[in-house]
């Protein structure tokens, strides 16, 4: 897709992964509606933000309805990279912990994107590109949760795409390792280090991924730090 002066919509702005695919949007003359609890320090004459927590509905649409009556409905990308992990053995792990994760990683996923659809099929295009995680492919110890809802993410994100491609709609879905951001913020015995990836280089896949030929979709990349631990 050709990305100038396309509307994209990305969640989980505020920094990371989000800020950095915005970021490289932005560079590709995108005009960008930002999602996100908090406002990232940004300013760009094509990047708007506004306030939303994806895990309640009546926010996403407050979100969507903003964001329709600036630039209006023709919105052809959605990143869905909101999302957090919280650590914890199985049997120790809040119920409200594990509520929350599938509450924004999961169900964020479907009250944005039920909303941005209906706007692809009537263009007949359309890129939706869900952040997953390498924990949508394999099993984690201590994150029985965060793993369950990016597997969640996976499922949903293949059914989607069997259902809307013949409306002209691409849906990826990256898997990406550890990256250098604020997600082990809060993670107790995991610092951010150098030998994770950069999000930049996470961030030029996905809009790599986004610039793809019409009929050429990319389902599913997976993407690692090389070197996880350094040389040896």
């Amino acid at each position: 897709m050709e990305l100038k002066n396309k509307i994209a919509v990305v969640t989980g702005v505020s920094k990371g992964l989000g800020l950095e695919v915005v970021k490289q949007l932005l560079e590709k003359g995108t005009v960008v509606a930002g999602w996100g609890r908090t406002a990232p320090d940004l300013k760009h004459g094509n990047f708007h933000f506004f306030s939303c927590d994806v895990s309640r509905e009546d926010q996403v649409e407050k979100a969507y309805s903003a964001t329709v009556k600036m630039l209006g409905e023709d919105i052809r990308i959605l990143v869905n990279n909101a999302g957090f992990g919280i650590a914890g053995k199985f049997e120790e792990m809040s119920s409200e912990d594990w509520k929350s994760m599938f509450d924004t990683n999961v169900h964020g996923i479907f009250y944005v994107s039920k909303r941005l659809v209906p706007a692809m099929k009537a263009a007949d295009e359309g890129h939706i590109l869900n952040v997953a995680s390498i924990a949508g492919l394999n099993g984690v110890a201590n994150f029985a949760g965060y793993v369950g809802t990016k597997h969640a993410v996976r499922g949903i994100s293949h059914s989607m795409y069997m259902e809307l491609r013949d409306f002209g709609i691409k849906v990826s879905t990256i898997y990406p390792g550890s990256i250098q951001t604020n997600f082990f913020d809060k993670i107790e015995g995991t610092t951010t280090n150098e030998n994770m990836m950069r999000p930049e280089d996470v961030a030029q896949t996905i809009v790599q991924t986004l610039e793809t030929h019409p009929n050429y979709f990319v389902a599913d990349v997976e993407c690692r730090p090389l070197r996880p631990k350094g040389k040896k």
